[in-house]
């Protein structure tokens, strides 16, 4: 069941249909009954893997904020997150950290025999784990009360548009409106239609788009690499990760506005970025925000001198890489993020950037997207060879003429949505059109459904951020 599918739509409209016939307890009910019925789609195994995590979680928390004992609050709360993150662990990683430890004894002149298991990855669970953790540590830090439903806290961890692929959503934001009443909203309604029609407009048409260009640059079905197919490669993957993952966010977000929830913003048109730290506060706000809130202040922040921040940096970056999947390019792409931002701090310092004029933006804009997407070769890349020899092909001359009406295709297909986010920039807007008369929305609904059905890809891909 995926978000750009007829089958997703006919659920949501189902489970919205009913659910604004309801009260707000039975709202609750029905939506966490849908959310597992959504989950279960996947595999029904894994529905046993969230409820032991929601229950065990639960319980702990509520002893953690009875507990009178320091001791024991720390030992509930370290029990909770352990159990998280050796779910995650095991899920995710056993196999990854037994290949690895086979490859560094073989190094090492051992050979030393390992197993492997043929282990499914529950869908969703980078995402849960997170959220449960946060939940978890912000009550013992007595920034949250424990809920004392366990429906809920269940309905928190599980309501079914951010479940597969966030955003990771704050305890303090979402269960408040788990608990509360809900009243439906015409405009907060219409906004989330519009936000899931750009959504499927990033999806459909930019990213699916640019996705056929980057698996044929990566893949060598444009022949061997070259500075041409290496830029074509590169700059196609950056902009289809972000139409596919702003794209899901959109819909997850205007899925939620339909039931009358309100998801945090999760992108805010990153690539008009003039350094790597805004960068981050713009792209995956509710992953670099947890990193930031529950890894790197947990690690020690910027306390404890300049060299402990660096360090604290990396391996804020470095962890953040390995959570987005179990394989080396990943660390490597969050150990570059995370040198870049120790560096840009060191040159930067204590100084306060003053007013800049259009071009010096757009220079910093320029380059700063050169290096992100040079980092993004290694997040796509199968391997940490394949990502070397792709990006050592920028040192040999073009040599395919084709490459030209290939450059020419992409840019039809991002260029507009560089303009839509210099103008949503500009307006302060979630979506195209949010600032606009009721009139000037339905023209511009209806003009991106024309477009999706006009241009989406004839080999359509699921998110990225599944995988996750």
């Amino acid at each position: 069941m995926f978000f750009d599918t007829p089958i997703y739509f006919v659920f949501l409209t189902t489970v919205v249909g009913i659910y604004w016939l309801l009260g707000h307890k039975a709202q609750n009910r029905m939506l966490l009954v849908a959310s597992y019925v959504f989950y279960g789609w996947w595999d029904w195994r894994f529905l046993g893997l969230i409820l032991l995590s929601t229950v065990v979680d639960f319980f702990c928390a509520i002893a953690v904020e009875d507990s009178k004992s320091a001791t024991a609050r720390k030992w509930l709360m370290g029990a909770s997150v352990t159990l998280n993150l050796v779910f995650l662990g095991f899920f995710k990683y056993f196999n990854f950290f037994v290949d690895s430890m086979q490859a560094l004894l073989s190094l090492l002149g051992l050979n030393v025999p390992t197993r492997t298991l043929e282990i499914l990855l529950p869908p969703g669970i980078s995402f849960y784990t997170f959220q449960a953790i946060a939940y978890m540590v912000d009550v013992y830090r007595g920034r949250l009360p424990a809920t004392r439903s366990m429906g809920d806290y269940a309905l928190f961890i599980a309501l079914f548009p951010h479940l597969i692929a966030g955003p990771i959503q704050r305890p303090d934001h979402l269960l408040p409106q788990v608990a509360k009443p809900r009243r439906f909203d015409p405009a907060s309604w219409s906004g989330g239609v519009m936000l899931i029609i750009n959504g499927l407009f990033r999806k459909c048409v930019i990213a699916d788009q640019a996705a056929l260009i980057a698996n044929a640059a990566f893949s060598g079905s444009l022949g061997p690499p070259d500075i041409g197919v290496v830029a074509l490669g590169a700059y196609a993957f950056a902009w289809q990760i972000y139409g596919d993952f702003s794209g899901y966010s959109n819909i997850a977000r205007g899925s939620a506005q339909l039931l009358g929830f309100h998801f945090m913003v999760n992108f805010r048109q990153p690539y008009l970025s003039t350094s790597i730290q805004e960068f981050w506060r713009r792209w995956h706000i509710s992953l670099s925000t947890w990193l930031r809130d529950y890894l790197y202040i947990g690690l020690g922040g910027s306390r404890g001198g300049t060299a402990r921040t660096y360090r604290n940096l990396v391996a804020t970056m470095l962890i953040g890489g390995l959570w987005h999947g179990a394989n080396w390019t990943f660390v490597i792409w969050g150990g570059l993020h995370g040198c870049w931002l120790a560096i840009e701090r060191a040159l930067r310092g204590e100084r306060t950037s003053g007013s800049e004029g259009v071009l010096a933006r757009w220079l910093k804009r320029i380059a700063l997207f050169h290096g992100v997407c040079v980092a993004w070769v290694f997040f796509r890349a199968e391997s940490v060879a394949d990502a070397v020899r792709f990006l050592s092909g920028a040192l040999r001359p073009a040599q395919s003429p084709h490459l030209t009406s290939l450059f020419l295709y992409l840019a039809i297909f991002t260029v507009p949505l560089l303009l839509l986010d210099v103008a949503e920039d500009r307006r302060k807007e979630e979506y195209w059109g949010q600032n606009s008369t009721n009139i000037r929305q339905l023209a511009i609904g209806v003009l991106l459904l024309v477009l999706v059905v006009a241009f989406t890809a004839n080999e359509t891909t699921a998110f990225i951020y599944f995988q996750f």
